[in-house]
């Protein structure tokens, strides 16, 4: 099971400065999952949002639930992955709390549909068992380009 969650994990396109799960602790794959991201002191984010008293900013906890729920869809095994994955909707997001550098923000994500190269999920972040976060998201992407076999043509 560790390496299905560290191929998971390996499957996130962003950068290291712009990634938002640092483990995978669950993977259901196509189904669910559960991630953590420590909040860190010296994240660049946490300079102005807010001096003296810094915070995660919600948009970055609904990112962190996009990416989750972009592990879980592209594990699916009886699918090829899409490529260019990204979040283009967005619904019923409640921001309900914060998380503060030194806290381990968990996350969850259940793929709730598919229809072509769409993918609708719930999401939600927690902060010390204290629901932070909650959205419903579409993500899409492009399918994958036909496998060529070599010598063809």
């Amino acid at each position: 099971m560790v390496d299905v969650l560290e191929k998971a994990l390996r499957s996130l396109p962003h950068g290291p400065e712009f990634r938002f799960v640092d483990r995978l602790t669950s993977l259901e794959p196509g189904k669910r999952g559960v991630g953590e991201y420590l909040v860190r002191a010296d994240e660049y984010y946490l300079k102005g949002h807010f001096p003296g008293c810094p915070l995660m900013p919600g948009v970055l906890l609904i990112e962190a639930g996009a990416q989750l729920a972009g592990m879980v869809a592209q594990s699916e095994p009886s699918i090829a992955p899409l490529a260019d994955l990204k979040l283009t909707a967005l619904r019923a997001v409640k921001i309900l709390g914060s998380a503060r550098p030194g806290e381990r923000v968990v996350v969850e994500a259940s793929i709730s549909g598919r229809l072509g190269n769409l993918v609708q999920a719930k999401v939600s972040a927690a902060v010390a068992d204290v629901l932070v976060m909650t959205a419903e998201l579409t993500l899409s992407g492009s399918a994958p380009a036909p496998a060529t076999r070599e010598g063809s043509g």
